[in-house]
């Protein structure tokens, strides 16, 4: 296993493993690798320190255990359930429903769905800040 450091066209970093270096190559050339924070494909390799441990030190590398894994995806799974449950999906028109909750200073109402990086962009200029969340899919 190896663990790149990742960043998109947005300037977003995020690490990953993949299983050997060619890996992170044959997925991006389908283009299955994604930026967790905006979803841009356009993803590079960042630049790397190689990590030294030194093994005579105690913890000095923590080891993520299947069990670990599992309850970090229980955890997304559990604000999937959640977002479903409290928040309106307004599909593909979200910009405009965003906009809408945004300046109607009145409305409460909790929102959620699909954007393109320029609306994301637009909101985001108009002051609007918005959460990405990994939308761990169901089935997964």
């Amino acid at each position: 296993m190896i663990k790149y450091n990742l960043k998109c066209e947005n300037k977003h970093e995020f690490e990953s493993w993949f299983s050997d270096s060619k890996e992170f190559d044959r997925l991006k050339s389908k283009k299955l690798i994604e930026c967790i924070f905006c979803q841009s494909k356009k993803v590079e390799k960042s630049i790397m320190a190689p990590r030294v441990v030194n093994p005579k030190a105690k913890n000095s590398q923590k080891h993520v255990s299947n069990l670990d894994m599992k309850n970090f995806k229980k955890d997304l799974q559990n604000l999937r359930k959640f977002v479903e449950k409290n928040f309106e999906y307004v599909e593909k028109n979200f910009a405009n429903k965003v906009r809408e909750v945004y300046y109607d200073k009145k409305s409460k109402k909790n929102i959620y769905g699909k954007t393109t990086d320029e609306e994301k962009e637009q909101l985001k200029e108009e002051g609007i800040d918005l959460v990405s969340i990994p939308w761990v899919e169901k089935d997964n």
